[in-house]
């Protein structure tokens, strides 16, 4: 049997599968429960959020043959088909290569017809912005006023794109990113389920490099798991990652702090020994110093604290710098991180970044 990638084999079958959407399920389940649906409904968001997925359950939940309800039994015929992706009753329309208005007026002419095995006829339409202004006009007669046994679930990457007259016409529900957190709870949960050995470092790595996207979290940690023979070690990811451990970075700010600029500078060598994203690194350096000025000025706060186990460290830092200096830091990182394409090099473009804080860094005794 073909491998299957963890993003499809874990891809949620139900609403109580679904991690960081709580907002849109219990909407969606409460509609279900109550027979008070809508006729179109537009799931926004960035990639791998969970758009279509919630549009499949939903197509599920509306046509299992146990009855209507938020709770499809997943066993049935149809229920079944939807997982496999042949339920002739769900058609899933790729707006970003169906973008003409001939497209749209086939699915028109279409949704008049009784659904062949379902109760309702349920149209996904994917990345809807991508259509065209003709081809939204068509549609929008249908929008409003579609027949009895039609449903229209549009998922968009970009809302701002959609002309208002189709924002009218749906109920909007706006997913969330995912917290870094949500995304290691379900990767550590997968990763049991499937006897895999992890260090929890590699997860937290891991988790990070996803920003806000489950499924590109279970892409990367595919590609670790691949990279790592088998296992996760934190060492292998962050080699994958061209990330670096977070105690390098303490490393720079303890160099900086000192104001000892050949420290600093043996401090950026080992981590170009890494061969790293420097990009990544500055990254890091700059939600290291957002941590650290949280310490300084709102103490207490748990944002602050991110189980890396490194609070003691931070804590330190947060009393060897003035805050002013800390805000200085990381406007220093950031216009670092947007200026690296101009610099000669990225590691040159790295080490400037560094020599700026050393070099703005105030002289001993001016700070009160």
């Amino acid at each position: 049997m073909s491998y299957q990638v963890l993003a499809r084999k874990w891809r949620p079958r139900k609403f109580a599968e679904l991690v960081g959407q709580e907002h849109v399920v219990r909407a969606l389940t409460n509609a279900l429960d109550t027979g008070r649906m809508h006729h179109a409904y537009l799931f926004t968001g960035t990639r791998g959020v969970g758009k279509t997925t919630i549009a499949r359950i939903f197509a599920k939940s509306l046509n299992c043959e146990r009855g209507e309800s938020a709770d499809p039994c997943g066993e049935c015929a149809v229920c079944k088909a939807v997982d496999e992706g042949r339920f002739v009753d769900l058609l899933e329309i790729d707006a970003a290569s169906n973008t003409g208005v001939d497209d749209v007026r086939e699915v028109i002419e279409n949704a008049q017809y009784a659904p062949a095995r379902g109760r309702f006829k349920v149209y996904l339409v994917d990345e809807v912005h991508m259509l065209s202004k003709p081809a939204f006009n068509a549609l929008l007669k249908t929008l409003e006023e579609p027949p009895p046994h039609v449903k229209f679930l549009l998922a968009t990457t970009d809302p701002q794109k959609l002309p208002v007259t189709v924002l009218s016409r749906c109920l909007k529900f706006n997913l969330k990113r995912l917290l870094p957190e949500q995304i290691a709870g379900q990767m550590r949960h997968i990763l049991a389920a499937e006897g895999i050995a992890y260090e929890d470092a590699a997860i937290a790595e891991l988790a990070r490099a996803a920003d806000g996207s489950l499924r590109d979290g279970l892409s990367l940690l595919d590609q670790a798991i691949a990279y790592g023979g088998g296992a996760l070690g934190a060492d292998e990811v962050r080699a994958m990652l061209g990330s670096v451990a977070r105690g390098q970075v303490l490393g720079v700010l303890d160099a900086l702090a000192d104001g000892d600029g050949a420290r600093l500078l043996e401090e950026c060598a080992r981590i170009a020994s890494f061969s790293p994203d420097f990009g990544g690194v500055l990254d890091d350096l700059a939600a290291t110093l957002h941590r650290i000025q949280l310490l300084q000025l709102v103490p207490g706060y748990r944002g602050a604290e991110d189980g890396d186990g490194d609070a003691s460290a931070l804590t330190g830092l947060a009393g060897r710098f003035a805050p002013e200096d800390v805000q200085l830091y990381y406007q220093i990182a950031t216009t670092g991180r947007r200026d690296l394409p101009l610099a000669p090099d990225a590691r040159t473009g790295f080490e400037m970044a560094l020599l700026r804080m050393l070099a703005f860094r105030p002289a001993e005794g001016q700070h009160a």
